[in-house]
């Protein structure tokens, strides 16, 4: 700004015409700018000049009053040379020479325990039309699926990343432009090469149709030769009935495993191999829960919304009994015991990716409709895919229904860094004794998995114990007894 401090004093005050001239340069015409660096266009509103670091710029005089306070001629150009000024007015809009712009669809975020995944599935391809926050790519993590959405709405100009990478947040997926012109070259751009490459295919297959045979016969034979003259010499020692029950290895597949089986994978060994597993089996007759849940059905439906289920039962159960017995509800953390006096139940959903325990906050707080709700919601998400990391989180202590595939009897892993698991299995009639009389009841055998570290046999029992009576007698509930 000195300079044009200077400049305005001149031109107010009158300077002689070799200075004037200096100024003032030739025709527009015979003056060009000249830039070492980069332009940057915008659309100008009045009296705004732009001045990029070395460059020499030529300015209309009538943007100049406002700069320079004096009036000059209409016709009049100036030509400044401003070496080290640089400056920009927010009144200029950027925009690019394709009408439009590009937009990157990056990963998002995916959870404080979580620092990569793998890319599985790109639901679109180039040319693809897409909506603001419409999902065009999933990726599998450790824990839960995550969608990559699109930020804005727009046609997909290229996909950068393929299936199988391993991404990390803020790694792009996909370059998405927003203005249609551009989708119209994008698909005529692909047009192109398709046309193009089947010449190349042709003669791609000849030179490929010879070299499979090739490597099939050097990979195989060459083993199967191998491995066939050690046995024969020694026939007498038993050896050669062991080679055909050897499965053919055309007849195997070797799948990669995904990330959500690898970690459950890792969870389970490491439960076996931290806690001091023990497990503890009781019975219980369902003939009141089943005949309460038939009796109130159709009215619980019409109130509520949703079906009574026997779940809620069971979980009203394990509540109490974890109430009597705050150890069950509790977890060892180095030297210490961190009691929690609050109850948040994980309830184990198996879904076609994988195991996901989803998580009931506060269930102490809820009854039977809020139970049988929340159940349902996490279980749609978990099943869809659409599950987050912060529904699975935490959680003291889980509980496993086998008996929706049909277990009559099991011992569920512990899921750390709780302390104990309870399994429930399927009902069976079977003959039972009831006021000297055999009957036959519909029966269910539960199972209470522990760490005998910090529970006791007694405790377990007695847990076990109460969730029977609660189950058997569900109006024990009403009387807190």
């Amino acid at each position: 700004m000195a300079i044009w401090s200077i400049v305005r004093r001149k031109v107010v005050n009158g300077c002689n015409s070799s200075y004037f001239s200096s100024i003032i340069g030739k025709s527009w015409k015979s003056t060009s700018a000249k830039a070492s660096h980069p332009r940057y266009y915008g659309a100008l509103s009045k009296e705004t000049s732009v001045f990029v670091r070395g460059s020499r710029v030529v300015v209309n005089a009538v943007s100049l009053p406002s700069y320079l306070g004096s009036s000059l001629s209409s016709n009049a150009i100036m030509r400044v040379t401003l070496p080290c000024i640089q400056t920009f007015n927010t009144s200029i809009r950027l925009f690019s020479s394709d009408e439009g712009g590009s937009v990157d669809a990056v990963v998002p975020y995916m959870g404080e325990s979580i620092s990569d995944g793998t890319l599985a599935t790109i639901l679109k391809k180039p040319g693809d039309r897409v909506e603001a926050d419409e999902p065009i790519a999933q990726i599998e993590t450790d824990k839960v699926t995550i969608d990559v959405s699109s930020p804005t709405a727009g046609t997909i100009e290229k996909i950068v990343a393929k299936e199988g990478d391993t991404v990390e947040p803020g790694f792009k997926i996909a370059v998405i432009s927003k203005s249609s012109g551009a989708a119209t070259k994008v698909e005529d751009s692909e047009k192109k090469p398709e046309e193009s490459k089947p010449e190349k295919k042709e003669e791609k297959p000849k030179p490929v149709a010879e070299s499979p045979p090739s490597p099939k016969v050097e990979t195989s034979p060459p083993k199967e030769k191998p491995r066939a003259p050690p046995p024969p010499p020694p026939p007498a020692s038993g050896a050669s009935p062991r080679e055909p029950q050897l499965p053919p290895k055309d007849r195997e597949r070797r799948v990669p495993m995904t990330r959500l089986r690898k970690r459950v994978a890792t969870r389970l060994k490491d439960s076996q191999n931290t806690f001091a597993l023990l497990t503890t089996f009781n019975e219980v007759d369902m003939t009141n829960l089943m005949k309460l849940r038939s009796e109130y059905k159709d009215a619980f439906l019409e109130k509520h919304g949703v079906k009574l289920g026997l779940m809620s039962g069971f979980i009203k159960g394990a509540i109490s009994a974890l109430q009597n017995q705050p150890v069950v509800n509790a977890v060892i953390d180095g030297e210490d015991i961190i009691y929690r006096d609050y109850v948040d139940i994980s309830i184990a959903v198996g879904t076609p990716k994988g195991l996901v325990v989803p998580v009931l906050r506060n269930v102490e707080q809820m009854n039977f409709a809020e139970i049988e709700k929340e159940i349902n919601r996490l279980a749609k998400k978990a099943t869809a895919g659409t599950i987050s990391i912060d529904e699975m989180a935490g959680g003291t202590f889980t509980i496993s229904n086998g008996g929706v595939y049909g277990s009559l009897l099991s011992t569920p892993i512990i899921n750390p860094p709780q302390s104990a698991i309870l399994g429930m299995h399927s009902i069976v009639n079977r003959p039972m004794v009831v006021g000297g009389e055999v009957m036959s009841r519909p029966m269910m055998y539960i199972a209470l998995t522990y760490d005998h570290r910090l529970i006791d046999g007694r405790e377990a029992v007695l847990f076990l114990r109460r969730i029977k009576d609660v189950v058997e007698d569900p109006r024990r509930l009403l009387l807190d007894i």
